[in-house]
């Protein structure tokens, strides 16, 4: 029976191995530490965080998120260490609430591993705390009890690993900062919740969470959603938890104990505004036949958006509650093995071997019903991507969709942009792919990252530059087409001339708002014109004055693509591009980095908001992309022109005649 604490309550802890759930009604940043029986904190190598998540018997996540898990194995905490102090912080980024009172009240539980609740603590009568010590293991007599603590701090986790007695806490906290920014920075961002007042729900790009995986906008990391708990097949099945509010309701009630169902209520909200397509009806005890632009929404377009969405956080939860199973299974076993071999008769003859046959023979059972879920599951999704993809408009297709060869220039912007693909290792089997789509305008940077990285160590490096430039002028030139003619224009900075031959198709087509910079005078031209445009339109909309922009004046969306950084660029050059970065896309200024990190090593820490502020693409497939709910990482692919294909050279004939016919 789950004991529900007060503060400063305490109860026996029966097992060692254990989980710590948390739900908050915010994305908040989960860590702990372990302190002697004096509640001091020796060193950081005693603090678990997102940037050294792992410690003697304890991990922590490694980013911000509405509902965590950490992991306690009090058999592997150090002698030294008599308490474990779970702690709970509220990120410091743009926008987050910046104290506790601001939001619904953290809950706590003590779980086994199985999932049934140890203890529980709601954390109540928080205020103007932005950290809070929600609670502690600690050893008494050789036994372990937890209590419940909630102190919460004013001044932050800094305040509050002070108060533990780690000298250099400041500066810690400040390090705990950088990497759940890092966190962000590499996350796809959910949907945000499908309502019945908006008909649709809006997407955002990945944000500072990747992307990630998180990712994958504005970032609304409304937090992750439970992943359902396995049950043993002879176990009773157990009431879910209750959900917040604000979180995303699951695709299906019963925690995918059964197919997709292409009607759950996260599909169909109301009825849409304008009638979705029927689904024929499916055969008795089949599921349902899916359709294209089954979701809600004022448009086909709409509906498509909402449509891939829907199968993005189908294809998150499956995978997360076949994971789930799997580890479930994983430690039943270790369990019944243990049973087993505790008992020193059973060790040795035939009854130890039964047992441990019959425990790897229930875990192979487990894994098998587990896959056989999980495989129905992706065998209905990639029925509904072979339904949806060819139905896709241009925005959203790939370039291989027979749509860009009827491709004229729109009259009005799509609401979202496809990026690429997103993928999970379990998924590959069936080649299931969900588009990865940004809505417009975008609303950060990107960055198109040209050094190794661990999923592709044998590329050269200069074929990962050509194909990160190929990436670049691929991205430009979709932006270009789906925006009709003259509402978007593009700068080239080419210090080096490196670029000229990935370059060709823009310049060729004459689509270019000028010649590709080069040199450092050519750098600084372009970036001075820029953050001009940047200032003066911010000056404007600030004085409610945009008709008194200058005539000249090009008020068209911009994208700037900046190739070898930081070669040809100085430190002035380097401020405009950060004030770029940071202010551009709000007003129309949108940055396209092509770069190596590793280049631009000698700027040190100054550049880290640069990098922070972009949203990482690669030229390659690589796992570097996480979503905020479940923490998966997901393989972004890029998307590339068939090779021999000539479409995108047919694409800018078509935007060049456009801009013609507009006197561009």
């Amino acid at each position: 029976m789950t004991a529900e604490l007060v503060r400063g309550q305490n109860h026996p802890l029966t097992q060692t191995r254990l989980e710590i759930r948390v739900s908050a009604g915010a994305p908040v940043v989960a860590g702990a530490t372990l302190s002697d029986d004096e509640g001091r904190v020796h060193g950081r190598d005693w603090v678990a965080h997102p940037g050294a998540p792992a410690l003697p018997g304890l991990e922590v996540p490694r980013q911000a998120a509405a509902d965590h898990r950490l992991a306690v194995d009090l058999d592997a905490v150090p002698e030294a260490a008599h308490r474990v102090s779970v702690l709970l912080a509220l990120p410091t980024g743009p926008g987050d609430p910046d104290r506790f009172g601001a939001v619904a009240a953290p809950f706590v539980a003590v779980t086994g591993l199985d999932g049934s609740e140890v203890a529980s603590y709601t954390i109540t009568d928080l205020d103007a705390e932005s950290a809070v010590v929600a609670l502690e293991l600690y050893r008494r007599q050789g036994a372990w009890k937890v209590r419940a603590v909630g102190q919460g701090y004013a001044g932050g986790l800094g305040a509050l690993l002070t108060d533990q007695g780690l000298p250099d806490a400041r500066a810690l906290a400040g390090e705990i900062g950088e990497a759940v920014a890092r966190g962000l920075a590499r996350t796809v961002a959910p949907p945000p919740p499908r309502t019945a007042a908006s008909g649709a729900s809006a997407m955002a790009d990945a944000t500072g969470a990747a992307s990630h995986a998180s990712s994958p906008g504005t970032h609304p990391p409304d937090g992750p959603p439970r992943s359902p708990q396995p049950q043993s097949p002879d176990e009773p099945q157990s009431s879910p938890a209750p959900r917040p509010a604000h979180e995303p309701q699951p695709a299906h009630p019963s925690g995918r104990t059964g197919p997709v169902n292409y009607t759950h209520p996260g599909r169909q909200a109301s009825a849409p505004p304008v009638p979705a397509p029927a689904a024929p009806p499916a055969e008795p005890g089949q599921p349902a036949v899916p359709v294209a632009g089954d979701a809600t929404g004022w448009s086909m377009d709409e509906r498509l958006y909402n449509q891939v969405w829907g199968m993005f956080e189908d294809l998150a939860r499956c995978v997360a509650a076949y994971r789930s199973a799997v580890d479930f299974a994983d430690s039943r076993m270790e369990q019944e093995l243990d049973k087993a071999l505790s008992d020193p008769r059973s060790r040795i003859g035939g009854q130890g071997d039964a047992a441990r046959e019959a425990a790897r023979a229930k875990h192979g059972q487990l894994v098998d019903r587990a896959r056989e879920v999980l495989d129905r599951d992706l065998a209905q999704l990639a029925a509904e991507s072979a339904v949806v993809e060819p139905a896709l408009p241009p925005a959203y297709a790939g370039w291989d969709n027979p749509v860009w060869h009827a491709y004229r220039s729109p009259m009005e912007i799509p609401m979202a942009l496809r990026l690429g693909d997103l993928q999970l290792p379990e998924s590959c089997s069936m080649g299931l792919r969900i588009p990865m789509l940004v809505r417009l305008p975008l609303e950060r940077g990107m960055w198109i990252d040209s050094g190794r990285s661990g999923a592709d160590a044998l590329t050269e490096s200069d074929e990962l530059r050509r194909r990160a430039l190929r990436s670049a002028v691929e991205l430009a030139a979709r932006l270009l087409a789906v925006y009709p003619a003259g509402e978007f224009a593009v700068h080239v900075i080419d210090p080096a001339g490196s670029a000229v031959g990935a370059l060709a198709p823009l310049v060729r087509a004459g689509v270019l708002a000028a010649p590709p910079a080069a040199g450092v005078a050519g750098v600084s031209d372009v970036l001075a014109r820029l953050t001009q445009r940047v200032d003066l339109v911010q000056m404007a909309v600030r004085g409610g004055a945009a008709d008194a922009l200058p005539p000249d004046l090009d008020t068209a969306e911009q994208l700037l693509i900046v190739n070898d950084f930081p070669h040809g660029f100085d430190d002035r050059a380097v401020t405009r591009l950060r004030y770029l970065a940071d202010e551009g896309p709000a007003v129309g200024v949108h940055l396209l980095m092509v770069a190596d990190r590793e280049d631009a090593a000698e700027y040190g820490p100054v550049l880290d908001p640069l990098w922070r502020a972009l949203l990482r693409l690669t030229p390659v497939p690589d796992d570097h992309l996480a979503d905020p709910w479940v923490g998966h990482a997901w393989t972004y692919e890029p998307p590339h022109v068939p090779p021999g294909s000539r479409i995108l050279e047919q694409v800018l004939e078509e935007v060049a005649r456009a801009r013609r016919e507009q006197g561009i």
